[in-house]
């Protein structure tokens, strides 16, 4: 019997998630799906983190020193950079423009803001204090900390990823700088371990449908009441709406009008990670996943993918940029404040500053808008207003964020002539056994 496709066992996973958590939560049983349920979600996610460093190591050290030539490797991360500060700024200034006119603010009423506020407020004092201790530190604290003082302790830590991409830059400019009989057999055995890591993240994506299901449902049983959802339905129509335009739209044109692939063609390739973003909402457990389905599935070559995708998952940050500035302003509205056009201004290049210094882990973002916040003059504590619906709306942006990835990859790769035509693969090309003789 043909095995279903992987992007639909993943949607059925999170499906069945989802109404085994609503039973659960009307039968319940909401101790059992979080003492039995959830801790298969957590095995999953943390198998994805688990693999993320190594293949960055191995993927972006092959990459750079591939490049044979500085000029190359210079060329290839100015044009990266600057087309991720366009995309950023341009969902920023998207946010903007519609939380001005849907105004959601507006339909907060005070009893339900003064429960939020009962309820999150813990949370949000978290958050600020958080955000305060690196507020307090020096204009160039951020520069310090891309150069990291011990590789090795970097590496113990996801949210090192900057510290990571710069020793391993360091290292693959190294390599090219060598005699090329000295560098061969350590651009061999990288190679090697990228191979191997690929291999991994096949046997990791087997365990993908049960992983979402457990997420899914885990999640259901701990959300907050419904009443509240209802009561911030606008804010979150808002940002979604914003995140939607980006994927569906924006994106899709972008890689239409430059790269001259389609909309299918984009989402045929993409739409397995995409779907893992929204289950794990982090950009840098599904960076495993983005980097097969950009290379193998959208022609994207690996010198380049292995470039632009992991520094993509630490400082491009789309989704999160646009729920920021929503954010903000929705916060201001709920207080009555009316952010002058200065303000809103600043916003902009606040947040586009915060995205890059986002860790690409879930709910990191929460942290940063407490900087977006002060630096617009709004009370910071109404990041409790947000706490009840930024679950779900940070998976939601998640998606957003790796979507815009594997897109400035493609653009990247069309301008290094870097993009081809990608292997004729199938869905359940992920299995193993289905790969063997195809490597």
């Amino acid at each position: 019997m043909k095995k279903l496709a992987l992007h639909w066992q993943i949607l059925l996973g999170m499906l069945l998630g989802v109404l085994f958590g609503m039973l659960a939560s009307t039968m319940q049983w909401s101790g059992f799906v979080i003492d039995w349920i959830k801790p298969f979600g957590t095995i999953f996610i943390n198998l994805l983190k688990l693999i993320a460093i190594p293949l960055i190591v191995a993927s972006l050290i092959k990459g750079v020193s591939d490049l044979q030539d500085i000029s190359k490797l210079s060329k290839m991360g100015g044009q990266t950079i600057i087309i991720y500060i366009i995309t950023t700024t341009v969902a920023i200034i998207l946010g903007l423009v519609l939380v001005n006119i849907i105004q959601p603010g507006k339909l907060i009423a005070p009893e339900t803001q003064a429960q939020l506020m009962e309820t999150y407020g813990g949370d949000a004092s978290a958050r600020i204090a958080e955000a305060e201790k690196q507020r307090n530190r020096g204009p160039l604290q951020p520069l310090i900390d891309i150069v990291p003082d011990n590789i090795f302790g970097a590496a113990t830590q996801n949210g090192n990823m900057l510290q990571i991409i710069f020793f391993v830059i360091f290292f693959g400019i190294g390599l090219i700088l060598i005699p090329a009989d000295k560098a061969q057999p350590v651009k061999d055995f990288f190679s090697g371990l990228n191979e191997v890591i690929l291999k991994i993240i096949d046997l990791i994506m087997l365990a993908a449908p049960y992983g979402v299901f457990a997420l899914l449902a885990a999640l259901v049983v701990e959300s907050p009441n419904t009443d509240l959802f209802a009561a911030l339905l606008g804010y979150a129509a808002c940002v979604l709406l914003g995140l939607s335009i980006l994927v569906f739209g924006f994106y899709p044109a972008l890689i239409r009008t430059f790269t001259g692939r389609g909309y299918r063609f984009f989402f045929n390739g993409i739409s397995p990670a995409q779907l893992l973003a929204f289950s794990t909402s982090s950009s840098a457990a599904t960076l495993p996943v983005t980097m097969e389905r950009v290379e193998e599935h959208l022609g994207v070559e690996e010198e380049v993918a292995s470039f632009v995708l992991p520094i993509g998952a630490t400082i491009n940050m789309d989704g999160t940029s646009l729920y920021q500035a929503v954010a903000a302003v929705f916060i201001a509205q709920a207080f009555g404040m009316e952010l002058s056009l200065g303000a809103q201004l600043s916003i902009i290049f606040t947040a586009l500053l915060a995205s890059i210094g986002s860790a690409a882990v879930p709910g990191a973002g929460m942290v940063m808008l407490v900087i977006v916040l002060s630096q617009a003059g709004i009370p910071e504590a109404g990041l409790a207003l947000i706490f009840a619906v930024d679950r779900p709306l940070d998976m939601c942006r998640t998606v957003v964020n790796v979507t815009s990835d594997a897109a400035v990859s493609m653009l990247v790769a069309k301008r290094m002539n870097k993009l081809r035509e990608p292997h004729e693969k199938k869905w359940d090309d992920y299995y193993p056994k289905d790969r063997r003789g195809m490597d």
